[in-house]
């Protein structure tokens, strides 16, 4: 502005060729504002004429007035035209506002080229996501079948699916390891027949995984705390509450302590608890359950499991899960501290973990439901880092592929009742793409599971595979 107001001082000099001396004064009016006065010698006037019979004030008043009017312009960011010759401007404003329109115009350039950037940075983004999740999704298939995986009648795992009986675990042996490695499995499948869905396919009594059907939804959480959790009915529920009672825990704070109630299903979908307990301890993640009675979890930032009774509202029994890893040491792919995940099915409560002596694979011990002792375990040749989800059903562990792929598998078996584990391919679908939990209820024969802020079940059927 100063630059502005001294333009239009030389202006006024210039236009009355002024010779003789000008004063310039600076000072605050009444009302503190500041003013500026300048003071110019007529060069021809020893007195003032009166107004408008002077030529030349005429013509001062019109050059102030032009240059009031592009003072303003330029101060509000508009247009101005080009002054011509004859109306008398001075070249030197003319000059400074060509050259701000053009600073103006590669400014807004470079903003456009910034812009086209930002969006093939984007693009680019978006696309190596998309390719992430392509390759996450895709099947390894070995080129060449490895060492110690030739069976005694020719077949190789990837030249087509093997006879049932021929499926097979070897471990693998390394010269440049110390111990033994645990081979994953991803190559070996066993082809299963799909259910008639039409028929009463599913068999009373125990049986393998053959069909996992559409995910059902019953409640959506009402807030953050809310998207991971764990959700259960008792399979062997008491006094006072019945086995449609449904609890709920959300699994996102530091200090998770609410167990929520709701009397059935129906209360659940509406969102109206009919009980609300504060444990006495904090729960660790998405690995608790409910048996007779009693609600089992890992107490947070420990390997100590408690059982907490529903009817005393107290903590009936707490015992360390030995060796057990905690808080991170081996959780599930999706991470959450998922180290300790207990599981109720046909035969009794289960722990699912793993330990240091394990290196890693997947844990199975069982539990007695009144003082948490071990009553057995059994070591299997799978990674619980690599596999999202698990669950127990007749003393068979499943696991489940990817927690976040909309059409993932269940992919391995192993049971307790001959120490042997298998690759298997059940499909199962993860709909709201973040699925925390997923446990067993034999009473009502589904999965329940926690996807994305969604409290979700599914129908299975038992039966044996081919």
């Amino acid at each position: 502005m100063w630059f502005l107001t001294t333009l239009c001082v030389s202006c006024l000099l210039m236009g009355t060729q002024a010779q003789s001396s000008a004063s310039f004064r600076r000072s605050n009016d009444r009302n503190g504002r500041c003013q500026y006065s300048f003071t110019v010698d007529s060069p021809t006037e020893a007195s003032c004429p009166s107004p408008g019979s002077s030529p030349e004030m005429e013509s001062l008043k019109s050059r102030l007035g032009l240059l009031e009017a592009l003072v303003t312009r330029l101060a509000g960011g508009e247009a101005v035209p080009k002054f011509s010759e004859s109306s008398g401007s001075p070249s030197g404003i003319q000059d400074a506002y060509n050259q701000a329109v053009e600073e103006k115009a590669q400014l807004q350039r470079e903003k456009q080229r910034l812009d086209r950037q930002v969006q093939d940075l984007q693009r680019r983004m978006e696309e190596i996501r998309q390719e992430t999740e392509r390759l996450r999704n895709k099947p390894c298939t070995p080129q060449s079948p490895p060492r110690g995986l030739v069976n005694d009648n020719g077949f190789r795992p990837g030249s087509g699916p093997a006879p049932p009986h021929l499926i097979s675990i070897p471990e693998k042996k390394d010269h440049l390891s110390l111990g033994t490695r645990y081979q994953e499995l991803t190559a070996v499948v066993t082809e299963i027949s799909a259910p008639n869905l039409d028929g009463p396919t599913d068999i009373t009594g125990c049986g393998d995984l053959v069909w996992v059907g559409e995910p059902e939804m019953h409640r959506k959480a009402d807030s953050i705390a809310g998207k991971y959790g764990v959700w259960m009915q008792d399979p062997e529920a008491k006094d006072p509450y019945g086995s449609e009672m449904v609890w709920r825990i959300d699994a996102v704070g530091a200090d998770m302590r609410q167990l929520i109630g709701y009397e059935n299903m129906d209360d659940l979908a509406r969102g109206f608890p009919t009980k609300v307990l504060l444990l006495p301890e904090g729960v660790e993640s998405t690995g608790a359950t409910m048996y007779g009675g009693s609600l089992y979890y890992q107490r947070r930032l420990s390997r100590t499991l408690i059982r907490y009774d529903l009817l005393s509202e107290n903590i009936a029994a707490r015992r360390d899960l030995p060796h057990a890893g905690f808080h991170g040491q081996f959780p599930y792919s999706w991470g959450g501290y998922t180290d300790i995940d207990l599981a109720v099915d046909e035969n009794g409560l289960w722990a699912i973990y793993s330990t240091n002596k394990a290196k890693g694979a997947i844990v199975i011990s069982q539990l007695d439901p009144h003082t948490l002792e071990v009553k057995g375990t059994w070591e299997t040749k799978i990674r619980k880092t690599t596999v999202a989800n698990t669950f127990m059903i007749c003393g068979k562990l499943y696991a489940i592929a990817s927690y976040t792929s909309p059409n993932t598998t269940v992919n391995y078996m192993y049971d307790t009742a001959t120490s042997q584990g298998k690759a298997i391919s059940v499909p199962f679908k993860n709909r709201y793409r973040y699925n925390s939990m997923v446990d067993y209820n034999p009473v009502h024969r589904k999965l329940y599971s926690w996807d994305n802020y969604y409290i979700v079940s599914y129908k299975v059927r038992l039966g044996k595979q081919e």
